[in-house]
């Protein structure tokens, strides 16, 4: 094992607040149940540039926006996800010292990218794919090749870490070794089970504790 690949959403960030949704849901007209469900919709889409920001805020609320509605909606869309997880983005940065090369795989649209990589917090990656800039998105085979061959690692020389089971799946059809990501502990666990990775996540629970 000598690459490590990460998930960027709901492993290296930490889901939208409550708060953030219920804004994006009133600036819209929309109720919070009906805003998640129109938001995940073409998601996939907006993650691949296949469709622009209004074309994409205007689906979401079912009616034509102000360009002044889509400017609110969006900046907090980005900031929404810019909130980092605990310990993952400082293990990043660990096992990147340690000397594994590391990658950023993420399905996530222009604005997000754009706001995303200006956080301090986000570690330095040896590569990033994102699926803005190669107009495909995870599970595709050819994101995770793209993303192998920017580390130089065979499919059984990389681990992805993941929040979701389809892109889980597809990584390991390929041969690529995978995570599926729940907790910061319950990874610590499982890492230390499976793989001889000699940068615990649990050293940094554990002080994470401390400081408490």
């Amino acid at each position: 094992m000598n690459a490590i690949i990460f998930d960027y959403g709901n492993v290296l960030c930490s889901p939208p607040l409550a708060s953030e949704i219920d804004a994006m849901a009133s600036i819209l007209g929309l109720t919070v149940v009906d805003f998640q469900q129109n938001y995940w919709r073409d998601r996939l889409a907006y993650d691949e540039a296949s469709l622009d920001p209004r074309t994409y805020w205007n689906a979401v609320a079912q009616r034509p926006l102000s360009a002044d509605d889509i400017d609110r909606v969006q900046e907090i869309d980005s900031a929404s996800w810019s909130h980092p997880n605990r310990l993952m983005p400082e293990w990043a940065r660990r096992v990147r010292t340690a000397g594994f090369r590391t990658a950023l795989l993420s399905n996530i649209p222009i604005p997000v990218r754009d706001y995303i990589v200006r956080c301090p917090w986000l570690p330095a990656f040896d590569h990033t794919t994102f699926s803005c800039d190669l107009r495909r998105a995870k599970p595709a085979p050819e994101v995770y090749r793209h993303s192998l061959n920017g580390v130089h690692a065979a499919p059984a020389d990389a681990l992805l870490v993941d929040d979701r089971v389809e892109n889980i799946r597809a990584a390991e059809k390929l041969g690529i070794h995978s995570i599926l990501f729940t907790t910061p502990e319950e990874f610590s666990q499982y890492l230390a089970r499976r793989f001889a990775i000699d940068v615990p996540v649990v050293a940094t629970v554990k002080q994470g504790h401390d400081e408490n």
